[in-house]
């Protein structure tokens, strides 16, 4: 084998073994060591979005405290699901729980925000080289199936001097419960009628065409193994995975570059005390479109089932350090850092749980 394909299949390996495994330490050596250097660990799973973000704050926690931080990039569906039935810490979604998750739940669940990111539009066409534009009404007529061609007159016309082949559109989507999906089909649910009427928002949808992918991560493997590929992802997915994402046309008529400054000005909006806001379809100029915030949820009273008060503190303590200390590692990644406004509230929410009644945070 020649030494430059040797060179790639390594390199490749080790992008794999990092996206597989979010535990701070290596996935096949969960050391004694690491268990004798504290009984407290913490278990979280969800948000394939906070994926790259999280395994970059967990493994400096560690570093910083020896608490090992498990986390599963699962979906925010099944994070929100395994919360419900407490068998995690904390979980992670891009998307508020609803009421019927609400009640599921039982106990109340704090939304803690803790970074805010991009939802790109990724596509497969090595043959053009220009970044693609698209309005409003390409993106949702490409995932109602009826845009089926890249020359299609639509794109032709947003993408002036650019060539388009006639290359069959293959839409990739999520095939389980996604908070990527939310923010996606919020975005959609807001400028196209049709989409409202015929699929709605969600984490999970019925997507009138396309292959589904599990996680960003499959969703992005879909993309760049399928010529003539499209499908909404991360933004660190995209640019870690080396594939080309377009400009959105925002509300104020222009093609924005999805990226921090862009995400920032999106997230600029009144947050409520419950921390449940939605940023899509910004009325900021400058705004990318297709953005949100993504949260960590955890239970209010922290004294349940078997926990322990020092289980309790060290997750209220992580997440602290996450909104305050955690908030300077999202920028290499392509993650916005949280507002003022934002960590004010997720301050206060931490504020208020509790351990048998007891407030955690004195």
């Amino acid at each position: 084998m020649k030494t430059k394909n040797l060179r790639t299949i390594l390199f490749g390996a080790a992008l794999i073994a990092i996206f597989s495994c979010v535990s701070i330490i290596p996935c096949s050596a969960k050391s004694t060591a690491v268990n004798k250097a504290t009984d407290i660990s913490i278990t979280g799973a969800g948000s394939s979005f906070d994926n790259p973000l999280f395994s970059k704050m967990f493994a400096v926690y560690y570093d910083a405290t020896k608490i090992q931080i498990n986390y599963q990039s699962v979906g925010s569906g099944a994070g929100i699901s395994q919360l419900t039935n407490k068998t995690i810490d904390f979980g992670a979604s891009d998307a508020p729980m609803n009421s019927k998750q609400d009640s599921a739940a039982v106990a109340p669940v704090l939304h803690i925000p803790v970074t805010a990111g991009a939802v790109v539009i990724s596509y497969n066409l090595p043959e053009v080289k220009q970044t693609l534009k698209f309005t409003p009404d390409i993106i949702a007529n490409i995932f109602l199936g009826k845009i089926t061609l890249w020359n299609d007159a639509a794109i032709a016309a947003a993408n002036q001097g650019v060539k388009l082949p006639a290359t069959p559109i293959v839409v990739a989507h999520r095939s389980d419960g996604s908070g990527t999906s939310a923010i996606f089909t919020s975005y959609l649910s807001k400028v196209s009628p049709e989409w409202q009427s015929k699929v709605g928002a969600g984490t999970a949808v019925n997507w009138p065409v396309g292959l589904g992918g599990k996680g960003n991560e499959g969703v992005s493997g879909l993309i760049k193994q399928t010529p003539g590929g499209i499908g909404y992802i991360e933004l660190a997915y995209a640019i870690q995975n080396k594939i080309p994402y377009a400009t959105v046309k925002n509300k104020a008529g222009k093609f924005i570059v999805p990226s921090i400054e862009s995400v920032t000005a999106a997230a600029n909006v009144t947050i409520p005390a419950d921390g449940k806001v939605w940023m899509t379809d910004t009325d900021a100029s400058n705004g990318y479109p297709i953005a949100g915030f993504s949260w960590v949820l955890l239970y209010k009273e922290q004294g349940y089932g078997n926990r322990s008060q020092e289980q309790a503190t060290q997750l209220v303590k992580l997440l602290n350090w996450m909104i305050h200390e955690g908030q300077k590692y999202g920028a290499n990644l392509y993650y916005a850092p949280l507002s003022k406004t934002a960590v004010t509230v997720g301050e206060n929410l931490l504020k208020s749980t509790t351990f048998k009644g007891q407030p955690i945070l004195k």
